[in-house]
Parts: C-alpha cells; sequence; structure tokens
C-alpha cells in the first residue's frame, strides 16, 4: 500500500466544482463565533458538494485570515451568502419548499442513524452557536431536529465536527 500524491487524487477544479451537480442540501451557521469553525464547514461543505453557506448573524465572512487557515480555499469553490437574520433566512428557504432540519438536541429531535432524507427533497442543514446552539426561533420554524447520537460524559460536539458527521450522512444517503 502507498500513500497517495495530491496530483493523483483527482479533484475537482474551482471551475469544474461551480458547474458540478450538487448535493440538494444548503448549509446556515446561525451566530458561530469561531472564524476557524467557519473556515472547517467551508471545507466540509466542498468535499460533500453542498449548495450553497449562508453564514447569519454574528458569523463572519471571508476573506478572514482564520477562516482561510482552515477552509483551505474552499471559500472560493462554495458559494455562500451573509444574511442578519437566521429566522428571515430560514422562512424564505421554506417557502421554495425546503426542508429544514436544524442539528440540536430537542424534546421531538430525531437521531441522526435514523433520518432518511427522501429522493427530489431540497435540505437546509441549520448549525447554532458553539455556547447557545440553535436559536429557539429558528427550532420552531425547523421541520425536524436531527441529534448526533452521543454515549460518553460530554453533551455535545465541536459544531465543524457535527457539520462533518451530518454532511456524510446526508452525502452517504442521498448519492451513494
Amino acid at each position: 500500500m502507498r500513500k497517495l500524491k495530491n496530483s493523483e487524487l483527482d479533484r475537482l477544479s474551482v471551475q469544474e466544482f461551480k458547474k458540478a451537480d450538487k448535493l440538494p442540501v444548503v448549509v446556515v451557521l446561525d451566530n458561530i463565533r469561531s472564524l476557524n469553525n467557519i473556515g472547517s464547514v467551508f471545507r466540509t461543505s466542498d468535499a460533500f458538494l453542498v449548495e450553497r453557506i449562508y453564514l447569519c448573524g454574528i458569523t463572519a465572512t471571508p476573506p478572514q485570515k482564520e477562516i482561510h487557515k482552515t477552509a483551505l480555499g474552499a471559500t472560493e469553490s462554495v458559494d455562500w451568502v451573509h444574511m442578519e437574520s437566521t429566522e428571515e433566512l430560514i422562512r424564505e428557504l421554506k417557502s421554495e419548499g425546503r426542508k429544514i432540519l436544524s442539528v440540536e438536541q430537542a424534546d421531538k429531535s430525531v437521531s441522526l442513524s435514523e433520518f432518511q432524507p427522501a429522493a427530489g427533497d431540497k435540505y437546509v442543514v441549520v448549525f447554532g452557536n458553539e455556547v447557545k446552539g440553535v436559536q429557539q426561533s429558528v427550532i420552531e420554524l425547523s421541520d425536524a431536529c436531527l441529534e448526533i447520537p452521543q454515549y460518553g460524559t460530554k453533551h455535545s460536539l465541536n459544531i465543524s465536527v457535527s457539520c462533518g458527521i451530518v454532511l456524510w450522512d446526508l452525502f452517504s444517503k442521498l448519492r451513494l
């Protein structure tokens, strides 16, 4: 076995990425504080061909040194938009027929392992603030809350880790 060189990975160029068929998913970052987390979400969204990222509220926007450090150029490939109000954005996306999925621990949350996305549906996945999570007002507008099963002593995962788990799960269920 031999480790592959980057030149052997056959990755898309930015131009090819822009033209590629995307996963029917947009990501919403609801008041994310850490620029490194934001950059990581860009990189993960690039890996799984996400349509767009919405950066809401206090969530910083590119160009920023700390975002660039973890995004590794994904701010150029993945389309993004900044919106002041997460709630207004969610209402708009919902009116377009998208299913709103907040990643949050809630009384009626659905385990990610049990969630089955429907072919043909388009999804919005909302990730919340590192301390406060997804705003309650956004949860109330959501069609469902997805919860990542956890079995240890901690009550949450880092937002960039959560994003990786959820996007991989959706990608594997919708594309593989």
